[in-house]
């Protein structure tokens, strides 16, 4: 629930110089591998609700190919092959192959405790002196069926909304 905040600030149009997409940042490449529609009219890597879905069953692949938390997370922002290689490298020189043993880019490094530190923030908010607003459990938003392709200016004037 929280990489999101990581990824993108929660911004469906968020975009990286690495061609990331999305509220949960996928590179064109791993979109289409789980099934996120790309092309000039749509992307599906900015819908919250396909690409949540997409993130999903990425982190449970990630997951399942690592046995670990904090390597599918590493594996989340560096890519799963260059996390298989960093402990495969571990393994030939028989050093741990933990997170915290890899050697891997500072962003990397530094993905999963800044995961954590939000988790903290949020699960301890009253040890840090933070009044947080509670959050409802019901949808913060309603899907709608398209037939069509059609421009979102145009479909919040037809539905009397604002852009935002």
């Amino acid at each position: 629930a929280l990489l999101p905040i990581v990824e993108s600030s929660f911004n469906p149009l968020a975009y990286s110089s690495a061609r990331a997409l999305g509220m949960w940042q996928f590179i064109p490449a791993t979109g289409r591998t789980y099934k996120l529609q790309q092309n000039w009219w749509f992307d599906q890597r900015r819908d919250i609700v396909a690409s949540t879905s997409a993130a999903l069953d990425y982190l449970q692949t990630i997951y399942e190919m690592h046995g670990d938390w904090h390597l599918a997370l590493a594996s989340y922002n560096w890519g799963e092959n260059a996390v298989a290689r960093a402990v495969a490298k571990n393994q030939a020189k028989g050093l741990p192959t933990d997170y915290r043993s890899l050697k891997m880019p500072a962003e990397t490094a530094y993905y999963v405790p800044k995961l954590q530190a939000l988790k903290n923030l949020i699960a301890y908010a009253e040890t840090f002196k933070l009044q947080l607003e509670p959050l409802a459990n019901q949808p913060y938003f309603t899907t709608v069926a398209n037939i069509r392709d059609l421009d979102f200016a145009v479909a919040a004037r037809l539905a009397g909304v604002s852009m935002e």
